[in-house]
């Protein structure tokens, strides 16, 4: 897999800007000047993988969403990337008829059906406008590439295929029947787009094993159909396929509810966790600060500031999967080296000003001209990472905020004991009624995970006892009503997940690591290390990966869509290891999921793991779900 989905998918928007002709590498000709015009999707698919300068590089003058009020340009072509919806259909006939553009390329996000398209070419007819619609394409770009290895389908409409819609009681099969569509049509598209039919397994009698049943169709009837096969000819390019086929886990979401509901102690899953952040962005509310305005007056405005983490920050690839402390001892090390670079630069300044008589002077000067020349060139460089500088210091600073007000790492660290069944240093009591220790919620999530993995249910009188505190406490009890539910159908279906024997050490507080100079305040917040483990869903990926038996995945299903005679057994006609995988956990994912699945990739020699999911939530989101299915 040499190119990763990032790449694909950033290069099928590239070809699709350039009129769906493959981007000329070294022309020095002007690009055509042409609009841009999608929907909200399309903006969310568009807005990770390229940024505003680059539309403008491919020609884009003006991009703009398709229901917004649009003046008329009738002298430059349009190119659309909408989803094929019927309000999107009707508004596109609309600007036909009022001849908006000189002419119309049609990009439709996923397949648009033979109705849909009769209905564009008929409104064409009536405003004789057929020679301006010059293309109607399919992309099959359903989906959401955040990372090179991580994907979601959709930020939009995610409530529509979130965990609570899969799992609500009362679901209509013909609701169910749509959403296992919805989350199918994204992942044909992302094979599509990877340009590989996979080999499937799931888990039996779950939502995934639906999503495998309907994706194993879909994938066969477009092979079967030679002529308007999307996996053969020049859509897959020869050669960035090794021979081997990836492997397609689908998970559902039930197999670890714990996970999610983890404080995380890595920089992308803390920053997930505690600051609002999506599609690579993170939206800050400045002026929070100490500064508050005086009791009376007018409370300050609060500025919206947004940060953008994308795969041009070194600094963010390097250390978005760290554990926290480390991260702010380099953030620490990069300002260190940044002022002594500063410094360098202002020192050749001052050398320039001694234009003494003496030999010593001229000679350092002719010196110092070729360092001061070096020095300058350097400067675009120094910019970008002081920018970079500040803003991993804005963003590291706002999320020790929270871990020192909510003593994050306390539960941290109990949860990691109770998910590793070892003994609480605290009783769970205590820190449900420690009133300085974390919002309701927080206390929420470490009794939640002490349910969810504890080998036996704790007894109704203790329960009763652990319940009033919590109310005590100001937590809302609808997500254990859930949960109950939840434990008790899984006793019948199977044994509780295992979460390996994860561990943390205590490196003692930070405080005496961090040096004194720093600038970032982390008395009192403990120095966590974390021990490599696999979270249940890598495990299930690491089996089945390495054809290992395991009584947790030899029953799961293996579907090959390219087998002529289909036939669902749990028997592995391929016998060898795989070396690329896909794990799709149906019912959303995490961030901390995510950075478990690299790590274990990293850590074998070869292999590739792409981990996508059918939404992503921090553990608020998915409270908040849990609890609507348990007010019911």
């Amino acid at each position: 897999m040499a190119a990763s989905v990032r790449e694909k998918q950033t290069v099928a928007l590239k070809r699709m800007l350039n009129f769906n002709a493959p981007p000329l590498k070294n022309t020095t000709a002007e690009p055509v000047w042409k609009v841009l015009i999608f929907d909200r999707f399309g903006q969310d698919i568009i807005s990770p993988l390229l940024s505003v300068k680059e539309l403008r590089d491919m020609g884009i003058t003006l991009h703009l969403l398709l229901h917004s009020d649009r003046d008329p340009i009738p002298d430059v072509p349009a190119i659309y990337f909408v989803m094929p919806t019927e309000e999107n259909i009707d508004r596109i006939c609309q600007d036909l008829r009022n001849q908006l553009y000189e002419s119309y390329y049609l990009n439709f996000i996923s397949a648009i059906s033979r109705s849909k398209l009769e209905d564009i070419a008929s409104a064409a007819l009536a405003s004789n406008a057929v020679s301006q619609v010059t293309k109607v394409f399919d992309q099959y770009l359903n989906f959401i590439t955040l990372e090179d290895d991580m994907f979601i389908l959709c930020h939009q409409n995610k409530e529509l295929i979130s965990y609570h819609a899969i799992n609500k009681a009362d679901i209509l099969d013909t609701d169910m029947e749509a959403i296992m569509d919805t989350i199918v049509d994204s992942l044909f598209c992302f094979f599509v787009t990877l340009g590989a039919v996979p080999i499937i397994r799931c888990p039996r009698g779950n939502a995934a094993e639906m999503v495998a049943g309907k994706l194993n169709k879909k994938l066969r009837e477009n092979l079967r159909d030679a002529r308007n096969s999307l996996f053969t000819g020049d859509n897959m390019t020869a050669g960035q396929f090794s021979f081997q086929r990836p492997l397609f886990v689908l998970a559902d979401r039930n197999v670890d509810m714990a996970t999610p509901l983890h404080h995380s102690w890595t920089y992308q899953a803390l920053i997930h966790d505690v600051l609002d952040y999506h599609l690579n962005r993170v939206v800050m509310e400045e002026g929070a600060g100490p500064d508050s305005p005086p009791a009376g007056a007018r409370p300050k405005k609060k500025n919206r500031k947004t940060f953008d983490l994308t795969a041009a920050d070194r600094f963010w690839q390097k250390h978005k999967g760290s554990p926290f402390p480390e991260v702010a001892e380099s953030v620490q090390e990069e300002v260190e080296t940044y002022k002594a670079q500063e410094d360098e630069v202002k020192r050749l300044k001052t050398i320039m000003g001694l234009e003494g008589e003496d030999d010593g002077a001229i000679s350092m000067l002719s010196d110092t001209t070729a360092k001061l020349t070096s020095a300058v060139s350097s400067l675009p460089d120094m910019l970008e990472k002081k920018r970079l500088i500040d803003l991993h210091t804005t963003v590291l600073t706002a999320v020790i905020d929270h871990i020192r007000t909510r003593k994050l790492d306390v539960y941290f660290e109990n949860e990691e004991k109770l998910m590793s069944k070892s003994t609480l240093d605290k009783s769970l009591l205590d820190i449900i009624t420690d009133p300085d220790a974390g919002t309701p919620e927080d206390k929420m999530r470490l009794f939640l995970i002490f349910y969810i993995t504890a080998q036996q249910a704790p007894s109704e009188s203790d329960l009763d006892q652990y319940k009033k505190a919590l109310l005590d406490a100001g937590c809302d009890l609808s997500p254990l009503n859930y949960i109950k539910q939840w434990k008790a159908f899984t006793k019948m279906a199977a044994t509780p997940a295992n979460y390996g024997n994860s561990g943390v050490k205590p490196m003692g507080l930070l405080s005496r690591v961090m040096n004194t100079g720093s600038q970032f305040v982390m008395e009192g917040v403990k120095n966590l290390v974390l021990k490599q483990h696999n979270l249940p869903i890598t495990r299930i990926l690491d089996n089945l990966m390495e054809m290992k038996s395991h009584p947790e995945t030899d029953d799961y299903l293996y579907f090959d869509p390219k087998m002529l005679r289909g036939s669902e057994s749990s028997i592995p006609r391929n016998k060898n290891p795989f070396q690329e995988a896909v794990v799709f956990v149906v019912g959303g994912g995490n961030y901390i999921e995510y950075q478990n699945m690299a790590d274990y990739a990293k850590s074998k020699q070869g292999k590739k793991v792409i981990y996508g999911c059918s939404e992503l939530f921090n553990a608020t989101q998915f409270i908040k779900q849990l609890s609507q299915l348990g007010q019911k």
